[in-house]
């Protein structure tokens, strides 16, 4: 059961990226890290679960803010070293600033411009 997590090319932490996109639109919603684990339960629950380095813990996308991301596909890539996630943004929220995605900033001129309007305030998320 373990021989499809072993092909995944592990960092030296045991990290490997996983970024989450819609799997309707096609939009990148946000960018985390996985660990063998937190993948494995992913697949499992069929539900995003992230590692979290700062906290240094297993961290289920929504448990605090109900913004979970439902599971449609798992891909890895032909180096064997980022996973996409098609996911169904329950919430339509995947930012913790309150925005649909957490790339919400095109560069523009020499600057980074804020493109997507919050959807919620923060503060009434977490």
């Amino acid at each position: 059961m373990s021989s499809w997590l072993d092909a995944v090319k592990w960092d030296a932490d045991g990290l490997v990226p996983a970024i989450a996109q819609d799997h309707k639109t096609g939009r990148i919603l946000m960018m985390a890290w996985m660990n063998r684990e937190a993948l494995q339960l992913t697949v499992q629950e069929n539900r995003a679960i992230y590692y979290s380095r700062s906290r240094q813990k297993l961290w289920r996308k929504g448990e605090e803010s109900g913004h979970v991301q439902t599971l449609h596909e798992v891909r890895l890539d032909c180096d064997a070293d980022v996973i996409v996630l098609q996911v169904e943004q329950i919430g339509g929220i995947a930012c913790h600033t309150g925005r649909e995605s957490c790339f919400y900033r095109v560069y523009e001129n020499g600057e980074w411009v804020t493109v997507d309007a919050v959807l919620k305030d923060p503060k009434e998320i977490y």
